[in-house]
């Protein structure tokens, strides 16, 4: 529970520390006490916690349901403005007991007290304590309630709270058409954006669309402005206007000093840069990297403009300087972004930039060069894995043979003789008919050689 009241938390705060006695010493708390022990000396007096009877001769011991340190510490009962021995020593909150569970339970709540020592009853004993507290709660609840809610002070805080409520929803309705205005001036600007983009006659452009939507804000919400946005805050939203206007038009003049400043975007933009995980090529990976660092300036760009307009004094502004700051910071980090990416994605000089960039010899060619013999291998190797290993052994030793023997031969004819016995080893036949010799086939012209 927290004050919206700043003298109800005052009060608070200024809350005396507890002090067991006082509760003790109150004519609340004897007066029952002398109660109970008036039961006790005629034997009828019951633990209200266990249901077990208290001997005459026995001790027992009076316990607040609700601990006084509890009702004492309370925020409700501050703001309630009722005496905490009140609400400790009414009837419903003190209960007779034994002395071991009051003095285990001290200042605990009773879910807390049978946490920690509820092995020590049965399940009848802890659910008719749970009873009790239970109905010491409603009924402490229903006197803050009450105490409170009827108070001359409620009604005046709600008045208060009311009124600051309608006030804020109505100064916020007020700006977002502000901003909303402006958005849409903007957005219009974007939309008039040609193929030939140049930044810096956007910027440009951005500077106006803002001032537009101002002018259409004002002509459109005349009365509404003058209800809301009179005095103070009307020179403050002028002063707005002016400081967005002026950065959009000095924007383009900056930059490549605003880019520099990307610094949050360096480790993402490293990664793209030396790793390149999605095989970019040199151009369109420097492209990717100059959008990261542009991401980043943007934010950055965002945070200086919400920091100049809380130097303006508009951050002093109640209930609408923090909306402010917000809006602009968004404003402008959405724009510069979504502008910067526009711009590397279509400018004409970009393209040629990126153009020239893919022509150049990198280390990155060479490595894709070897990337491709790196597949061509695999490949390879996944058909080697195929191989009948057995066969392979026999066709090369087959090869070896025929190889000694042709090293080996010493004629035309023993050559001839080998070749013709290897290729019916390997399985081969002969393009010419074997029944004649070779040159008797080729002087017959009907003849005709078949290679199969």
């Amino acid at each position: 529970m927290t004050y919206k009241n700043s003298a109800n938390q005052s009060a608070y705060e200024n809350l005396e520390i507890y002090n067991s006695s006082k509760y003790h010493r109150d004519a609340g708390y004897i007066a029952k006490n002398r109660e109970i022990k008036a039961q006790r000396k005629e034997g009828s007096l019951v633990d209200a916690y266990t249901g077990e009877k208290i001997a005459r001769d026995g001790k027992s011991d009076l316990d607040h349901v609700i601990s006084a340190k509890e009702i004492h510490d309370d925020r409700g009962r501050v703001l309630a403005g009722i005496k905490g021995t009140d609400l400790a020593n009414c009837e419903e909150n003190l209960q007779a007991t034994n002395p071991h569970t009051n003095r285990t339970k001290k200042a605990d709540s009773m879910d807390e007290f049978l946490d920690k020592y509820g092995d020590e009853y049965t399940e009848d004993q802890k659910s008719n304590m749970h009873q009790i507290d239970a109905a010491a709660r409603k009924s402490y609840e229903s006197k803050l309630g009450k105490a409170y809610y009827t108070s001359p002070r409620f009604v005046k805080d709600l008045t208060v709270t009311a009124g600051n409520v309608s006030v804020r929803m109505g100064a916020r309705q007020a700006l977002g058409l502000v901003f909303a205005e402006m958005w849409f001036a903007v957005k219009e600007e974007f939309q008039n954006v040609g193929e030939k983009f140049n930044l810096g006659d956007f910027f440009t452009s951005l500077g106006r669309g803002i001032k537009v939507g101002f002018e259409r804000a004002k002509r459109k919400y005349d009365e509404l402005f003058s209800r809301f946005l009179s005095g103070a805050v009307a020179g403050a939203l002028a002063s707005l206007t002016t400081t967005l206007c002026n950065f959009f038009f000095s924007t383009a003049k900056n930059v490549v000093r605003i880019i520099r400043q990307s610094y949050a975007s360096l480790v993402e933009a490293g990664k793209v840069l030396f790793i390149n995980l999605d095989n970019y090529t040199f151009g369109d990976r420097m492209r990717a990297v100059v959008k990261i660092l542009s991401i980043g300036a943007s934010i950055v760009v965002g945070v200086i403009v919400s920091d100049a307009v809380g130097k303006t004094g508009i951050a002093s502004i109640p209930v609408l300087g923090e909306a402010v700051q917000t809006f602009c910071g968004t404003f402008v980090t959405g724009i510069m972004s979504c502008t910067l990416l526009y711009f590397f994605d279509r400018s004409e000089i970009i393209r040629k930039l990126v153009k020239a960039l893919d022509g150049l010899h990198t280390i990155e060619t060479e490595i894709d060069y070897y990337r491709r013999q790196a597949d061509y291998f695999e490949k390879y190797a996944a058909q080697l894995m195929e191989i009948d290993l057995e066969q392979f052994q026999q066709e090369a030793a087959l090869c070896n043979s025929i190889a000694s023997d042709i090293e080996h031969a010493k004629t035309e004819k023993d050559l001839n003789i080998i070749l013709r016995k290897a290729l019916k080893d390997i399985g081969g036949i002969l393009p010419w008919d074997e029944q004649k010799s070779f040159n008797d086939f080729m002087k017959d012209r009907s003849a005709c050689l078949i290679f199969e």
